[in-house]
């Protein structure tokens, strides 16, 4: 995934796309800051790692889409969905709601969770097996509405 990074952003500069090469420069130093971080800690980033702070990216950035949106400030608005565009494009193609449904209904049934106690096992299930391709608020909320009721 770096490499692609990479050689987007050379393409980019050299296309004048201002507002791409902005938002790989921040993936890119995202992804460094959390190789610091990994290694002072003695690890390696993992594939794994590198999507769920893509992840972390994005919803950032759309808490950050809604605040514009309700200011009017329209101008900010545009250049965070832009980001949002840029850093989506690197993330696994997204699981639909019936599929994050079916998904949620397997890791009850292979955990054998059977209250609202066991919904831990159940989302760490779920991040084990679909990191970058679910948002996990809402698989959470959908995991405590099937353990609950």
């Amino acid at each position: 995934m770096r490499e692609k990074i990479a050689a987007d952003l050379k393409t980019a500069m050299k296309a004048g796309e201002r507002a791409k090469v902005d938002a790989l420069r921040l993936i890119n130093a995202a992804l460094k800051d959390k190789d610091i971080e990994a290694r002072g800690a003695g690890k390696t980033l993992s594939g794994d790692d590198e999507l769920a702070l893509l992840q972390k990216m994005i919803k950032s950035r759309q808490e950050s889409l809604e605040i514009y949106e309700k200011a009017g400030r329209e101008d900010l608005a545009g250049k965070e969905r832009g980001e949002i565009a840029v850093i989506s494009a690197y993330l696994p193609q997204q699981l639909s709601e019936a599929e994050v449904a079916e998904a949620v209904k397997s890791a009850i049934a292979e955990t054998g969770a059977a209250s609202i106690k066991d919904m831990g096992k159940v989302v760490a299930s779920l991040k084990a097996k679909y990191t970058g391709r679910m948002d996990f608020g809402k698989a959470s909320a959908a995991v405590k509405a099937a353990l609950s009721g």
